[in-house]
């Protein structure tokens, strides 16, 4: 490096590169409802902004944190709770990769949301999603790994909020909490399938700006309250053309 060439950032190679709008590789067996997207992070969402940080420690296993954070990035659709699907891009877990997801708005349900996440960063000790345009949440989420007394610790971290009005009143009864057990289910499985027998997640929320963005109401047009019914309602025509098409 000469004088007059710029100082690069050290973990330059763990960013993704800006983008205008989503692609992905992943190949779903549902609906792509997120390429030609923007994303759209807690700065761009509507509801309250809460932080959420979930911790399991792996008592007993003798794991590091950068083993545990390639366990979890090679096998990350294999910790979700049942009834959510994760199909990863090829390249699988990097910086500038776009995942899909099929998740059940709340548990139990029959309906299924389909979305995806924008991976901004990824190194040997973390990696982050960022959610786009049509996500129920407008979120940063971080998973990483770190020692803590001598043991390695897990732990989820989101700073999001909700991506609308609609997605709001669902938070307010009740999907807030089930979003929490979500990330506390697949904190567990992981620490389980690390050898931990009974794990224990700490779970922390603080909720740190209780405003609500309404210059962002406008993002109500992605909405997942709207597009999930339209798609039960319009599931038979397209099943329909698929079957045309095939003949």
């Amino acid at each position: 490096m000469t004088a007059t060439e710029p100082r690069l950032p050290r973990d330059q190679e763990s960013w993704a590169r800006p983008v205008d709008r989503l692609s992905t590789t992943a190949r779903t067996t549902g609906m792509d409802t997120v390429t030609g997207k923007h994303v759209a992070g807690p700065v761009q969402g509507f509801g309250q902004m809460w932080q959420k940080t979930f911790k399991v420690p792996l008592t007993g296993v003798d794991m590091g944190p950068e083993d545990l954070v390639a366990r979890w990035k090679a096998n990350f659709p294999s910790y979700w709770p049942k009834g959510s699907t994760f199909y990863a891009p090829l390249a699988g877990i990097a910086p500038g990769e776009v995942a899909l997801f099929e998740v059940a708005p709340v548990a139990g349900s029959p309906i299924k949301m389909s979305t995806g996440v924008l991976v901004i960063y990824a190194d040997s000790e973390s990696f982050t999603f960022m959610t786009p345009e049509g996500h129920a949440l407008s979120a940063w989420i971080t998973f990483s790994a770190f020692r803590e007394e001598g043991v390695t610790v897990a732990q989820v971290q989101a700073l999001e909020r909700t991506s609308d009005p609609l997605m709001e009143l669902t938070y307010m009864f009740g999907v807030n909490r089930a979003n929490d057990t979500f990330w506390v289910r697949t904190l567990e499985n992981l620490a389980r399938a690390a050898g931990v027998a009974a794990p224990v997640v700490d779970a922390q929320k603080v909720c740190v700006d209780k405003r609500r963005q309404w210059r962002y109401v406008r993002n109500l047009r992605y909405s997942p309250a709207v597009s999930v019914p339209i798609g039960i309602l319009t599931a038979p025509a397209r099943w329909l053309r698929r079957r045309r098409a095939a003949g």
